[in-house]
This record gives structure tokens, C-alpha cells and sequence, in this order.
């Protein structure tokens, strides 16, 4: 029972977390007048590029299935609260119901996986 919470817990700090960070750069980076020629853009590319060498060693334990819907789903909730919290966007009614059948999605994608 351990092993698979602690691969779990592997997942979202070393994948999600980073690749949060790294959208948090190309976000900022894209209000540029050249989004791709900044330093924001080069931090992004860094950040996502140091995140495939863990992937290599978490999908030799797990199943892809079992890392798609964790990394899937702590990638949508991380992305939506960047996006509100942090860069001050709004989500109507339409948005926040999208959000909430992507996690229902996920959560019965993971009951067959």
C-alpha cells in the first residue's frame, strides 16, 4: 500500500508541480511582444526539460494509465487555480462546469485503469 502512495505522491511533486511552474513561465512569457525570445520562455523550456528524466523512472514502476489520471487530474485543478489566483482570470458557468466533468472524467477514467 505504500509503494503505490509514495509513486503517486512522486508523481505530483516531481511532474505536476514542475510542469505548473514551467506554464506559470510560458504564461508570462506569452504577454511578451515576443513570447519566444525572453527569459521566461527560456526558464519554461528548462523546467519541462528536467521533467523527463523522473518520467523515465515513474513509468518503469507504473502503469500509464495510472499516471495519466494522476498527472491529469492535478495538472487540471493546478492550472485552473494558476489561472484564477494567480493571473486574476475569471471562469464563467460554462467554464466551471467544463472543469468539474474533466475531473468526473478523470476520476471514472481511473476506476478502469
Amino acid at each position: 500500500m505504500t509503494r503505490p502512495i509514495l509513486a503517486i505522491a512522486a508523481i505530483i511533486i516531481i511532474e505536476a508541480f514542475p510542469t505548473i511552474i514551467a506554464d506559470y513561465f510560458l504564461k508570462v512569457a506569452s504577454l511578451h511582444d515576443k513570447p519566444v525570445k525572453n527569459k521566461e520562455f527560456l526558464i519554461a523550456l528548462l523546467v519541462y526539460s528536467l521533467t523527463v528524466f523522473p518520467w523515465v523512472y515513474i513509468m518503469k514502476y507504473l502503469k500509464l494509465a495510472t499516471i495519466a489520471v494522476v498527472y491529469s487530474l492535478t495538472t487540471v485543478i493546478l492550472l485552473t487555480l494558476l489561472g484564477v489566483f494567480v493571473f486574476n482570470e475569471t471562469l464563467n458557468h460554462y467554464e466551471v462546469a467544463g472543469v468539474i466533468m474533466a475531473i468526473t472524467s478523470i476520476i471514472l477514467l481511473s476506476r478502469f485503469a
